[in-house]
């Protein structure tokens, strides 16, 4: 019998082939990305394979080659060009997130917003807001040092009393432990003078936020160009 020389072609699962509980993206999805490992991690960001490796494959790889992913960050651009599989746009997209992770961890609070009167939170939102052409508003969340944490946009096209729900203006404050909030909100009309439905709605989270311990500093309304404090003026606060 004459023996079989053809080349067997050994066969390479893509990351669509895997079942749904195994593949990176929707695990990150349903489970959260710290329960990813790094090769899982750095798979999303290759998104694709080569015909002979799976971009889980690639990622193992890389990081066994380079020594994870403190060897990946100092690998220079050409080096890992080079490697099989590996094109421009997949090396920028490692790179560009190995770079955010390291400015991330380099961050210090002491950089974030600090928010000690009305006009910090106007500098930080007057020159996006004043020229909206609808109504939105936004919440601000501090930490206990007044720091910015996060600014969350609640709501788009209308802001009036009917329609503006307690629970959603403070969803991220307390997800995210936020024992204060200022509530920020314009006018397209370029008036920022409060409506009487703009001073009952302040009212209204004020008093919400003490149930939920959540502090209410203030209510902004932009207009063009200029602001007005609801707490300055003595509108919904107590």
């Amino acid at each position: 019998m004459t023996e079989d020389t053809s080349t067997i072609v050994e066969y390479h699962a893509t990351i669509k082939a895997l079942p749904l509980s195994e593949r990176p993206r929707e695990r990150l999805r349903d489970q959260g990305a710290d329960s990813l490992s790094n090769s899982e991690l750095l798979a999303i960001l290759l998104r694709t394979g080569t015909a002979t490796e799976n971009a889980l494959e690639i990622a193992s790889r890389l990081l066994a080659y380079f020594g994870g992913l403190p060897g990946l960050m100092k690998t220079s651009f050409d080096e890992l060009r080079s490697q099989h599989g590996m094109g421009e746009a997949k090396v920028a997209q490692i790179k560009a997130a190995l770079e955010l992770g390291k400015r991330l961890v380099s961050f210090q609070g002491e950089e974030r917003v600090v928010v000690k009167s009305p006009a910090d939170v106007a500098r930080l939102l007057l020159s996006e807001m004043s020229y909206l052409e609808q109504e939105e508003m936004r919440v601000v969340l501090l930490n206990t040092k007044n720091h910015v944490m996060r600014v969350s946009s609640v709501y788009r096209g209308s802001v009036n009393k009917s329609i503006i729900r307690v629970g959603e203006l403070f969803r991220e404050a307390v997800r995210l432990n936020s024992p204060a909030i200022i509530v920020v909100h314009n006018h397209p009309s370029g008036d920022p003078t409060p409506s009487d439905d703009d001073i009952q709605v302040t009212g209204e989270l004020v008093r919400a936020g003490k149930v939920l311990d959540i502090e209410v500093l203030d209510h902004l309304i932009v207009g063009e160009q200029n602001y007005v404090s609801l707490r300055e003026r003595g509108l919904g606060f107590s």
